[in-house]
């Protein structure tokens, strides 16, 4: 598990952010409405945002998010995605009717369980959308823990939870059963990195295969894609859940302000991100 980075008291994250991620080569994220593969666009229709109540207000048939943008939380104005809003602090995605899949570390109990709510469509379907609102049909809650494990040794993370009902008009996702992907795959993940709208990022590939319990990718992630669906780039079949990785953002002094960007890794270097294996999931594997 790694550190926790202590930041100034504005730019403290919460324990789903801590669990960090990075930039391998190209920068491969992508908004909804800049992503051609009609694979990934439909893949994308099943994964969710983890939002605290707080920052969701019912107006009827309207779901309005508010949160901050990357600026506002200490990033360089002129990163990528710097004036979207971020308001996830995990990812997950539909495995069943009214079943979901996140990281085990981002819900540890039945208060986060019930603390926060899972969004689907919070996204930038067209260029300049602010996605600020969802349909209020798109906002679920979580009800019940049917198995989590976040265990030190082994370093297996991973949570199946249960909805408030079933998620209409959503397509659970295929997810391998048996056996283990195969060494170099090509890969994508698609969640929520630093807590902003869904983002697809492909361009990846298995970098270290041999743990029982992770395989470890060249995924371009950051804390709040905890949870995300990591696929098989070929079949669209869910291989994992993305769950640990290198330090997002490194300081950086532009034009004499202090400010924070994302940290860049060739393909093979730094230490890889960590993806739960999804065939640990033993009930999901008895279904």
């Amino acid at each position: 598990m790694k550190a926790f980075i202590i930041l100034t008291v504005s730019l403290v994250m919460n324990t789903s952010f801590a669990m960090d991620k990075v930039i391998y080569g190209d920068d491969n994220r992508r908004d909804i409405y800049d992503t051609t593969n009609s694979l990934y666009l439909e893949l994308a229709q099943s994964t969710a945002a983890m939002i605290a109540h707080s920052k969701l207000t019912d107006k009827g048939t309207i779901t309005e998010i508010s949160g901050n943008t990357l600026e506002s939380r200490g990033m360089c104005s002129t990163i990528r995605f710097s004036q979207q809003i971020t308001a996830a602090n995990c990812s997950g995605f539909l495995v069943g009717p009214d079943l979901l899949v996140t990281a085990g570390h981002c819900i540890q109990s039945m208060s986060d369980c019930e603390g926060s709510a899972w969004v689907f469509g919070f996204a930038v379907n067209n260029d300049g959308e602010k996605a600020t609102e969802v349909a209020s049909k798109d906002v679920y809650k979580c009800v019940e823990i049917l198995e989590r494990k976040l265990d030190r040794p082994t370093q297996d993370d991973f949570a199946l939870i249960r909805l408030d009902r079933v998620a209409a008009d959503r397509t659970p996702l295929t997810f391998r059963k048996t056996g283990k992907i195969a060494d170099t795959q090509s890969i994508v993940v698609i969640g929520h990195p630093t807590g902003l709208p869904t983002k697809v990022s492909d361009g990846a590939n298995v970098r270290k295969n041999t743990n029982d319990y992770f395989f470890v990718a060249n995924l371009d992630t950051f804390g709040g894609n905890s949870g995300s669906a990591v696929f098989n780039a070929e079949t669209g079949e869910v291989e994992g859940i993305l769950v640990r990785g290198e330090n997002d953002y490194v300081w950086s002094d532009e034009n004499g302000s202090r400010c924070r960007v994302p940290q860049q890794c060739t393909n093979d270097a730094c230490r890889g991100e960590d993806v739960t294996r999804i065939t640990n999931i033993k009930t999901l594997m008895n279904m």
